[in-house]
């Protein structure tokens, strides 16, 4: 509910917290340098040799610090600076890596739920440090895997992208496996719905024509019975 109280809350609440960190900056003070800042968090997420981009507002103020800046990676893009003076201050300050590697390029269109084209690969030299998730060196790599969404030509393929195995949907074949004390038992049955690989779905047993739901696997066509 939008009350005065929680308009309070929601608006100056996170600044009186800022105000209780952060020593103020006087007329006849120097403030802390702002690239001392981004280093600090720039090495925090990269290591002492790491190249990229630490963001900040030009125009933040903060007490210079009478010691050496505190910096720990509160995530894979997020760095935590604090100063340890009484009072002190601390920033959180979002972070880019610039970093190349050899990847695999989508060279054309690949849709969702098909086998990649070989012909569609190359590997080029590309800036990764933003991705989300592992790349790949070697189109070898991407055997038998399938996109789990579209991919335009230029895209570099990450484990995001791409799963094992290859999708079901309604009216395909498959094998429904069971497994229980060491024995397995494979029997031929019916997708009812469409699923990716790890995913639920209903199968009609093509002997007995009850429906088990299983758990589609990396193995083609094949649904685990889940028990």
């Amino acid at each position: 509910m939008d009350t005065p109280r929680a308009r309070f809350r929601s608006v100056c609440l996170p600044a009186m917290l800022v105000l209780a960190w952060a020593s103020p900056v006087f007329a006849d003070s120097a403030p802390q340098p702002l690239d001392a800042i981004r280093a600090a968090a720039l090495q925090a997420i990269g290591g002492p040799e790491a190249a990229g981009e630490a963001r900040l507002d030009s125009r933040l103020r903060l007490a210079a610090c009478s010691q050496p800046l505190e910096a720990v990676a509160t995530s894979p893009r997020i760095a935590q600076v604090r100063c340890g003076d009484a009072p002190g201050w601390r920033l959180y300050v979002p972070v880019t890596l610039r970093r190349e590697a050899d990847v695999v390029v989508v060279t054309g269109p690949v849709r969702a739920g098909e086998p990649i084209d070989p012909s569609k690969l190359s590997v080029q030299r590309r800036e990764v440090g933003h991705l989300d998730g592992a790349v790949f060196s070697d189109p070898a790599e991407l055997a038998g895997r399938i996109p789990a969404r579209g991919l335009g030509a230029g895209s570099v393929l990450t484990g995001n992208d791409v799963q094992a195995g290859q999708p079901v949907k309604r009216g395909d074949p498959v094998v429904l496996v069971s497994r229980a004390g060491g024995v397995e038992v494979r029997v031929p049955g019916v997708a009812l719905g469409s699923a990716r690989v790890g995913e639920r779905v209903a199968v009609q047993n093509s002997g007995s024509n009850k429906v088990i739901r299983g758990r589609l696997t990396p193995e083609s066509g094949v649904v685990e019975v889940v028990l």
